[in-house]
């Protein structure tokens, strides 16, 4: 697993936090992400993230739906079990209609779960690092990567100078893994650095 270096800083109000990260993003370093305890409106805009193509998924997925609906039934009905409803034809579309609905929202809805969830790398005994636990209380965390380029004491006092505190450089896993957060047995050394802090 790959192992990447990011300079964090952390800031203690969203005034201070919301133009350090065009500042950031304007200096040229690429912010890996920020974290914060309540959403920010414009931060995805200022971050420079583009619109979810979430909405696109859930056609798609819906189409599949309409398509497995109509396909099924037609063959169902027309050529493996053909059955005399009242006399209506055995291609009888608009008595399929609710049946075709439903099955549109099936897949619709439990498609768009699943791929949100995968974008977002959520799933049981998932576990990602946080580069504070304190993000999700009272702490907003910025973490930009590095790269060989750069000058990491450059970045960290750069990062100071727009009002963030606690800045430093941390050795992260940039992918998910399997684990237990009861259990925290991390890969690599950051097991090592836990048990000196």
């Amino acid at each position: 697993m790959a192992e990447q270096k990011f300079v964090v800083g952390n800031f203690y109000d969203e005034a201070v936090l919301f133009p350090a990260v065009k500042k950031v993003r304007k200096a040229g370093y690429k912010i890996h992400d920020v974290f914060t305890p309540f959403p920010i409106h414009g931060l995805d805009k200022a971050m420079g993230l583009r619109d979810t193509s979430l909405h696109t998924a859930g056609f798609i997925y819906g189409i599949t739906g309409t398509t497995t609906a109509v396909t099924f039934i037609t063959w169902a009905l027309t050529t493996d079990w053909p059955l005399n409803f009242g006399g209506k034809p055995f291609f009888s579309l608009p008595a399929w209609i609710p049946i075709t609905f439903e099955l549109t929202v099936l897949f619709a809805a439990v498609g768009m779960v699943l791929t949100f969830c995968y974008l977002c790398q959520l799933a049981p005994f998932v576990k990602k690092d946080h580069f504070n636990p304190r993000s999700t209380d009272d702490t907003f965390v910025m973490a930009f990567e590095c790269t060989e380029k750069t000058n990491e004491a450059e970045a960290i006092a750069f990062l100071q100078s727009l009002g963030a505190q606690d800045v430093k450089v941390e050795v992260r896993e940039t992918r998910w893994w399997l684990g237990r957060y009861d259990k925290d047995t991390r890969p690599f050394g950051e097991q090592k650095e836990l048990e000196a802090v």
